[in-house]
Order: C-alpha cells, then sequence, then structure tokens
C-alpha cells in the first residue's frame, strides 16, 4: 500500500482542469428487458483518469460526508497509481461491504454531493463506482481477508442478515467471538436481497458475502423469526449467547388508510419487490412466483422503494407505469439519480396527487383510484411543506394494479416480547447514542430498527459502534445503559 501523498507534491489546478468521465451504463431500450445491473464498471484506463481528478483535499469534505468515515482520497491515490487492491483495502478499514456501498449509497448526498467539484457546478468525482470496483477487483484475486482473532470463548446472537446484521457478524467474528445469524427470510441480505433490484445490486454479492462471513467462522439460522418463534431471553437464557445484536431493520409496512385497499390488484411494496425480483429458490413459500399485474400499475409514494417498485413493473412488461405522489418532485425524499433512471425507462409522475379511494369491479380486484390534488402548505416536521387537499379537486385514474410504497416500521414483535426493551414510534428500539445499547443489558441495536427507514451506510456505521461495544462487553468493561428517552 502506497503511503498517503505529500500535499506539495499534489498539482492541484492541472486535476481541477481534467475532464470528468461519464459513467457507463446500459441503454433503457436495452435495460428494460433485463435484470442486469444499470451501472457498469469503466475499464481500468478511465478509472484511473477519474481518480486522478482527485485533489487530495486537506480538510477531505468527502471523507467527512461519509457515515463510515471511508478515507476516500487515500484510497483514489492507491487507485491512480494502479494499487487497486490497496484501494479496496483503504474502504475495508472503515467498510465491511464497499461492494454494496459503492452501488447502492446515495453519493450525491453524501460524498460526491461533498466533493469539491459539485461547489464548482461540476461532476463530482465518481466516488461510489470507483469504490464498487476496486471491492470486486479484491475479490477476483483473492478476497479480503479471512484472519480473525484467537476465539474469547463468546457467542452472540445477532437478529437478521441485512446490512447491519452482516457488518455486525463480520466485525464481532474478526475479534474471536462464535457468532450465530438468526434470520426470517430463506436466504442472507435482507433489504440487500429482499428489498433492493438485481438491476441496482446483483444478488450475487449477498451470497457471496454470506460465504465470506461462513469462512469466518460465522453460522446462519434461517426462517427464524426472532419474538415469534424464539425470544431474545431464550437467546440469552437458553441458548447461551452472551450478547444480542438486533439488526432486523424496518421490514413492516406502513398502511395506507382508505377505502377499498383490499381490494385484489392492491400490493404492499415488499411482497411485490421480492416476488419480482428474487430468485425463486430464495422466495419464502408465500412468495412463490411473479406478482399479478397488469396493464396499466399505479406506485403510491416517493421514497427509493417507491422507485424500485416502478422500475421494476416496467420491465415485467406492463404497458404504463405511473408514479403519484403527493408533493412535488423538488421534495421527493429518494434518491435524485434514480427517479431519473426510471423517467429514462418511461415512468410517468403525477405530482401533487392523492389517492382517497380505490374503485373495483364486480369481482373485487381494482379498476380506478379516485384521487385528490394537493397544494404545498407550511412546513412539517421533516422540515418539507405539508401537502393540502385542494376542495372540490377530485379526479379518477384508470388502473388495474396499485403497489403501496409509503413507508415502513420495525416488526414490533421482539419488543413486545422482550422485557425491559424500551422502544418508541411504531417499534423503534431506544439505544444509547455513544454505545448503541439497548435498555435491556447484553441487547444492542443499530439500523433501520433504531432509525426507521434509512441508509445502508448508517445501517453499517451503527453496527460498527454496537459491534465494537458488544466487544467491550463481553471482555467485561462497563457500559452506559440507553435513556428510556429516544436516541438515534
Amino acid at each position: 500500500m502506497l503511503p498517503k501523498p505529500d500535499p506539495k507534491d499534489i498539482d492541484r489546478k492541472h486535476r481541477l482542469s481534467l475532464p470528468n468521465n461519464e459513467i457507463p451504463k446500459q441503454d433503457p431500450e436495452a435495460r428494460v428487458h433485463n435484470s442486469e445491473e444499470v451501472y457498469e464498471h469503466f475499464d481500468w484506463e478511465t478509472a484511473r483518469a477519474e481518480a486522478l481528478r482527485c485533489i487530495q483535499c486537506p480538510g477531505a469534505p468527502c471523507v467527512r460526508a461519509c457515515p463510515l468515515d471511508n478515507d476516500i482520497p487515500y484510497a483514489l491515490w492507491q487507485l491512480e497509481h494502479g494499487e487497486y487492491e490497496a484501494g479496496a483495502e483503504v474502504f475495508r478499514l472503515t467498510s465491511t461491504m464497499p461492494e454494496v456501498c459503492g452501488r447502492v449509497c446515495p453519493q450525491v448526498i453524501l460524498c460526491e454531493g461533498a466533493c469539491i467539484y459539485t461547489n464548482m457546478r461540476k461532476r463530482p468525482i465518481s466516488i461510489g463506482r470507483l469504490e464498487a470496483m476496486m471491492a470486486d477487483y479484491q475479490k477476483a484475486h483473492g478476497g479480503p481477508s479471512t484472519e480473525t482473532a484467537p476465539p474469547t470463548g463468546c457467542r452472540v446472537a445477532v437478529v437478521g442478515a441485512g446490512p447491519a446484521g452482516l457488518a455486525a457478524a463480520e466485525l464481532l467474528a474478526k475479534k474471536g467471538h462464535a457468532i450465530t445469524v438468526f434470520d426470517a427470510w430463506p436466504a442472507a441480505g435482507g433489504i440487500l436481497r429482499y428489498g433492493i433490484p438485481k438491476f441496482k445490486m446483483d444478488h450475487a454479492i449477498a451470497d457471496e458475502k454470506a460465504e465470506y462471513l461462513e469462512k469466518l467462522g460465522v453460522q446462519f439460522r434461517f426462517n427464524t423469526w426472532i419474538g415469534k418463534g424464539v425470544t431474545v431471553d431464550e437467546l440469552l437464557d437458553e441458548h447461551g449467547f452472551g450478547a444480542v445484536f438486533l439488526g432486523f431493520g424496518a421490514g413492516i409496512s406502513v398502511e395506507l388508510k382508505v377505502p377499498g385497499v383490499d381490494l385484489d390488484g392492491i400490493h404492499t411494496a415488499s411482497p411485490f419487490l421480492v416476488q419480482a425480483n428474487v430468485d425463486e429458490d430464495k422466495k419464502p413459500p408465500d412468495l412463490k412466483g411473479l406478482p399479478e399485474f397488469g396493464e396499466r400499475v399505479a406506485v403510491i409514494g416517493g421514497g427509493d422503494t417507491a422507485m424500485d417498485c416502478l422500475r421494476t413493473s416496467v420491465r415485467l412488461g406492463v404497458k404504463e407505469v405511473l408514479c403519484v405522489y403527493r408533493r412535488t418532485e423538488e421534495q421527493m425524499p429518494g434518491n435524485e439519480r434514480d427517479r431519473r433512471l426510471a423517467k429514462e425507462e418511461g415512468v410517468q409522475f403525477k405530482w401533487l396527487t392523492q389517492p382517497i379511494r380505490f374503485l373495483g369491479d364486480e369481482n373485487g380486484h381494482v379498476v380506478a383510484m379516485e384521487c385528490q390534488r394537493m397544494e404545498l402548505g407550511e412546513p412539517d416536521d421533516t422540515g418539507r411543506r405539508r401537502p393540502i387537499p385542494v376542495e372540490g379537486s377530485e379526479f379518477t385514474l384508470v388502473v388495474d394494479t396499485v403497489v403501496l410504497a409509503i413507508g415502513y416500521w420495525p416488526d414490533p414483535l421482539v419488543g413486545e416480547s422482550t422485557p425491559g426493551l424500551e422502544t418508541h414510534d411504531w417499534g423503534l428500539i431506544v439505544v444509547h447514542g455513544e454505545t448503541q445499547a439497548t435498555t435491556r443489558e447484553g441487547v444492542f441495536a443499530g439500523g433501520d430498527d433504531v432509525l426507521g427507514p434509512d441508509l445502508v451506510v448508517r445501517a453499517m456505521a451503527q453496527a460498527r459502534t454496537a459491534a465494537q461495544s458488544i466487544h467491550e462487553y463481553l471482555m467485561g468493561q462497563e457500559l452506559e445503559p440507553a435513556e428510556t428517552t429516544p436516541t438515534s
């Protein structure tokens, strides 16, 4: 690994004059007919040229903007000199899954959004794509180290095989602890498989991650719903685990309470995405086969999950795909990049529109939805202007399939079945802000079950903190428990 550069050796004026390099991607006409990743890798010559644009900022705003504190300039320094594996290893010093973050992080609001080029109104360095390239290269050339510390004799139960659970499992296994990961799904990945479509991230990456963790000694117990079949108490008291990490995410769909929502042809987002995107042998029995869909699909919502449902519908061959959102495009919470790709793929958008009633035929199948125009009022708690119904503006849209993508909450069963575990707001777990310790001794939590639906990278960051705290707890160090007021 090359040492960090001397600032005096960086010709920043020259680097700032270099042209940016467009990330290659499939043409819309081709990609709507396959499930392969839309974005492709640079060739290595172009990748090195893109890395050379980095001026090695002394203050490194891209690092400060990364929830994992990845040393991005140092990684790009390795890349521009052809040290691809070393660049990947720089990322792995702080990130357990650079191959994932490079693909699914919204870099435009994180590292790339903080890049000095953005302030100059130029295209930022393609940090995410370069991160994914180096991580893939390392995996293809032997992979990251599987070295672990000597066994400690301590056992940890990790609940959830998604981003937070996989990150915690890896970090704890490398410290010498025996790790068992429990998950309700039939395979590893959590949202990386059962939420994110293949055209954003190849699901083989989740399989490769699970295989790597097994090399570290991690064991997996799938089709096991903690809180329903086995409780946290049983993990601690009967199964002999010294600590538990709760990283089961937020997978319970928010209900849309309008008349007709129970009609046939109306889906919630998660089952729809699982049926449409996951390999048959990785699906649970009740979600085998493709989802039912017609010729005109409306997706309700404006976040990343809504974009995934819209773009999935296009790939299913739906003739007309419509996004219905109650605010304006400027207020949409999802990744702007995905929204742009959806438009390229033929998705239509209807802004400032709220469904108020679904209409069915004589067989109980949705055929239309009554909507109401909205206007923006004063900002709500999120800082976005509140949508207000416009009186007398009702109209009807003809649809034969509806997908509801309006939000998620954690599974409340874990909180309800675990005495002493404090939760708030529909099941979010209360944690200590510096340790991720919950109000229940020996139990730690991180990710979407603490934050609510959030970014993969933030789930990983909380898992990293929790893993260090769990290690200290098992080694006998005193940790301050969570207060009984929410901290995230």
